[in-house]
C-alpha cells in the first residue's frame, strides 16, 4: 500500500508538471465520468521572469511520461531532493535508479489537468505551485487523484535545474 501511495504520488505530480499532458484531451473511453463533473476552470499566473523555469517544469513532465530519463536528468540538479508522502529521495540519481521508471510507466497512460499554477522569481530561484486532477488507470480501473506539486529551481551556469520537488495527492472523492 505505501509503494502505491509513494508511485502515485509521484506520478500525479510529474503529470501535473506538463502543460503538454494538462493540454490533451482524455480519451472518451477510458474517462467517461469525466464528462459528468463539470469543467475546472485553470488559474495561471506566472510572474515576469519565471517563464523559462516554467518550461523546465514542463519539459520534465513531458520527458518523464514519454520515459525519456536522459532529459530527466539534465532537467534535475545532481542534489536535488524530493519530498513525497514522508519519504524523500535526495539526489538525482537516487530518483533515477529507484523510482523514475515506475513514475513514467504510469504516467505513459494517463491525463492530467492542471487547474491551477503561481510561479515566482526572487533573483535565480523560482518557486512554482501547480494542482491538477489526474486521470488514471490502477489494476484496470479508473482513478481520478488531486495533486499538489511545489518545485524549486535555481538558474545555473547551464540553465535552471530543478533544486527540490515536493509532491502531495488524494483520491478525488
Amino acid at each position: 500500500m505505501k509503494t502505491t501511495i509513494h508511485l502515485l504520488a509521484i506520478a500525479v505530480s510529474f503529470a501535473i508538471a506538463s502543460s503538454a499532458l494538462a493540454q490533451a484531451p482524455p480519451p472518451t473511453t477510458d474517462h467517461a465520468h469525466a464528462a459528468d463533473q463539470p469543467a475546472v476552470a485553470s488559474t495561471i499566473d506566472v510572474a515576469a521572469g519565471a517563464e523559462a523555469a516554467v518550461t523546465v517544469i514542463d519539459a520534465f513532465g513531458k520527458a518523464l511520461a514519454a520515459a525519456d530519463f536522459e532529459e530527466v536528468k539534465a532537467l534535475l540538479d545532481p542534489a536535488v531532493i524530493i519530498l513525497e508522502t514522508g519519504g524523500a529521495e535526495r539526489s538525482r540519481s537516487e530518483y533515477l535508479s529507484h523510482h523514475a521508471q515506475p513514475d513514467a510507466k504510469f504516467l505513459a497512460g494517463s491525463h492530467s489537468a492542471l487547474s491551477r499554477r503561481i510561479a515566482r522569481l526572487d533573483g535565480d530561484t523560482v518557486w512554482v505551485a501547480s494542482e491538477s486532477e489526474l486521470h488514471a488507470n490502477k489494476d484496470g480501473k479508473p482513478m481520478t487523484l488531486l495533486s499538489t506539486e511545489t518545485m524549486v529551481l535555481n538558474n545555473t551556469a547551464a540553465g535552471w535545474k530543478i533544486v527540490h520537488i515536493h509532491w502531495s495527492s488524494r483520491p478525488k472523492k
